[in-house]
């Protein structure tokens, strides 16, 4: 798969998690009354984050704002603002990723300047799927503690009599919900950050060559001066004193009277 299919499908996948995740967040269903016990009931209730609802047999539904933050359970608290959390960046990494995105060119912006800020919006993508999906496991943990402890409470007393009925919550549409989107919103970041290796410009290597020039070579002695080209290197200069072609070395180590004049 090229870059641009998985950049292309990560943000794609990132949308449908971000509204899936925005749906989850609004919906009232997040427990639902358990009707095992009592399947033929004329009310039926279930709670969300924001509110709780009745709905009676007749159709007739009536839901109940929580006109209370300090009197709610923390944990309810701690799931929503994971949730909105997941939300925030969720918005963020989309607005960076259609900027970020290969087929889309604005001005002069280089490939590196797009890579920086796919890897960024895909990594504010995993952590708001991992928002997401944290948010919707503590509220079903939540309800599996709740659950087990209001079915020790109904039976009580010897032969295992029934003492006291009251509502026990299971499991709701929003939850699942939340889950998948917070697995496609995850999905996404990791497509987006894959796709950001690919559009990183190549670094090129170039091998240095050496050359060398056939330029004279030029040795500096305390006894005179000698110079030597690249085709000749071993030929001395001679120079004619008194009709005899003697070297500078000879000359050195052998003066004649000429030398004194």
């Amino acid at each position: 798969m090229s870059t641009t299919i998985y950049q292309v499908v990560g943000f794609l996948l990132s949308i449908l998690g971000l509204a899936g995740c925005i749906a989850a967040t609004g919906m009232d269903m997040w427990s639902t009354q358990d009707l095992y016990d009592n399947p033929v009931t004329s009310v039926f209730q279930y709670e969300g984050l924001w509110r709780s609802c009745v709905r009676q047999s007749s159709g007739f539904t009536e839901c109940r704002p929580y006109f209370t933050i300090l009197g709610l359970p923390a944990m309810l608290q701690a799931v929503r603002a994971l949730m909105i959390v997941g939300i925030v960046l969720g918005a963020i990494g989309l607005l960076v990723s259609i900027f970020a995105l290969k087929c889309i060119r604005m001005g002069s912006m280089e490939d590196s300047a797009k890579a920086n800020m796919t890897l960024t919006s895909g990594i504010m993508f995993i952590i708001s799927g991992l928002c997401a999906i944290a948010g919707v496991s503590v509220f079903a943990n939540m309800l599996v503690t709740d659950f087990w402890m209001s079915t020790a409470n109904m039976y009580t007393g010897m032969g295992g009599m029934v003492q006291t009925i009251q509502n026990r919550y299971t499991f709701g549409s929003a939850l699942f919900v939340g889950w998948v989107a917070g697995g496609l919103t995850l999905i996404g970041g990791v497509m987006m950050c894959i796709a950001c290796r690919g559009l990183m410009p190549e670094e090129t290597n170039y091998k240095g060559v050496a050359y060398h020039t056939s330029s004279h070579n030029v040795t500096y002695k305390s006894g005179g001066f000698k110079a030597s080209t690249g085709f000749g290197s071993n030929a001395k200069n001679k120079k004619i004193y008194n009709g005899e072609a003697r070297t500078e070395d000879e000359m050195q180590s052998h003066p004649s009277k000429y030398d004194y004049v």
